[in-house]
């Protein structure tokens, strides 16, 4: 049975306190959204299995842990999901990147795709799908859709903002995806922001406006 999971690390919920703020720059609300994904990383990846390995030390011999073989792929939503792929990268840096493109059409408000690059092998992958924001539900749920589509069977998504509307999208279409979340704030606007959220997380890592 898949999990909803809201942080509730200070750590974490301090470091949204900075990003939050319309102050903070790009280069600190780019930094601190790596830091962020990493903490959620942790949480994320708390299930993976060990093996014992037997290893020399300076002193004796010992039996050690280690990752089961477990092979992992993160795949950024593009663009704003980019600022969390080096902080997962930091702790699991043999998992490979795949990226996908979607944009949502101004009529019909669903999302489309205009790329979609994957690891050869991530059919055999714990895929691990980031972005920043969920907002509508709408992008992630296509993004791991398209997944799935490409034999993908253990998914996890990781935002660090979520709305309830989103949780409750994402996880009706999806309901055997594991979702993380850095904090759940209280609800949309008209123009489909979070609401208090920190604005568009794309640009704000990128500097565009």
């Amino acid at each position: 049975m898949s999990k909803t999971v809201i942080m509730d690390h200070p750590l974490i919920q301090h470091k949204i306190g900075l990003i939050r703020r319309k102050e903070t720059g790009t280069k600190d609300f780019r930094e601190t959204i790596s830091e962020i994904a990493m903490l959620i990383c942790y949480e994320a990846t708390r299930h993976l299995e060990l093996s014992d390995v037997e290893v020399e030390t300076p002193i004796t011999k010992t039996v050690v842990k280690e990752l089961k073989g477990k092979k992992m792929a993160v795949v950024p939503i593009l663009r704003a999901g980019l600022g969390m792929v080096d902080g997962m990268l930091t702790l699991i840096p043999a998992a490979k990147v795949g990226h996908i493109g979607l944009y949502r059409d101004p009529e019909t408000l669903k999302p489309v795709e205009y790329y979609c690059k994957l690891p050869a092998d991530s059919a055999e992958r714990e895929v691990f799908v980031v972005d920043p924001m969920l907002a509508t539900g709408g992008s992630s749920a296509a993004a791991i859709t398209m997944l799935k589509e490409h034999g993908c069977k253990k998914i996890t998504f990781m935002c660090i903002i979520a709305a309830p509307e989103g949780v409750k999208a994402l996880t009706e279409v999806h309901p055997d995806v594991d979702v993380y979340i850095g904090a759940l704030d209280e609800r949309l606007n008209e123009h489909g922001y979070i609401v208090p959220g920190l604005g568009d997380a794309g640009d704000r890592i990128f500097g565009t406006k």
